[in-house]
């Protein structure tokens, strides 16, 4: 007997992603956790209204959370009962990757920091990465080397046609 069909949509839809973490920080591993979303913060979300770049993450206690994320009111929902934009989101993770975090936030001293959210088979998700801050010379010496991968490859590509 074969599972019962999936229904709704499928594949991954971006959303919105955090290009300054990607500058800022050296990503060292990621994870994927579903959001705690309320009412019409879902279809405000499919609006894209929504910002990523001032957002950070905490475990606190034994839940992960997601602090300074912004999404906006839906523009077709009352104003009654709609959800604060800025509020604290939870995280939902298993046990064993709060553990996992917890531990390298705390004693190895990293940082977690949400990279992008978006739609998986229709659910909101979010991908978050443990990270370790650049310094200014970092920072510089990696914009330099994609500057100079893109030069090398720009001048590949011109000498095979």
């Amino acid at each position: 007997m074969s599972p019962p069909a999936k229904s709704g949509p499928t594949g991954v839809k971006v959303i919105a992603t955090n290009r300054q973490a990607r500058r800022d920080y050296e990503v060292i591993e990621t994870w994927e956790a579903g959001m705690v979303l309320k009412g019409s913060e879902v279809k405000s979300l499919r609006e894209a209204n929504v910002q990523i770049a001032d957002t950070y993450a905490r475990i606190i206690g034994n839940e992960a959370w997601v602090i300074g994320r912004h999404i906006a009111p839906y523009s077709h929902a009352g104003v009654q009962g709609a959800p604060e934009p800025d509020r604290d989101r939870k995280l939902l993770l298993n046990r064993k990757e709060i553990d996992d975090i917890a531990v390298k936030v705390n004693i190895e001293r990293l940082t977690l920091v949400p990279l992008s959210i978006y739609f998986k088979d229709g659910r909101a998700k979010i991908e978050l990465a443990i990270a370790r801050g650049r310094t200014q010379a970092d920072k510089r010496r990696a914009i330099a080397e994609k500057d100079m991968a893109r030069e090398t490859d720009r001048a590949l590509s011109q000498k095979r046609r």
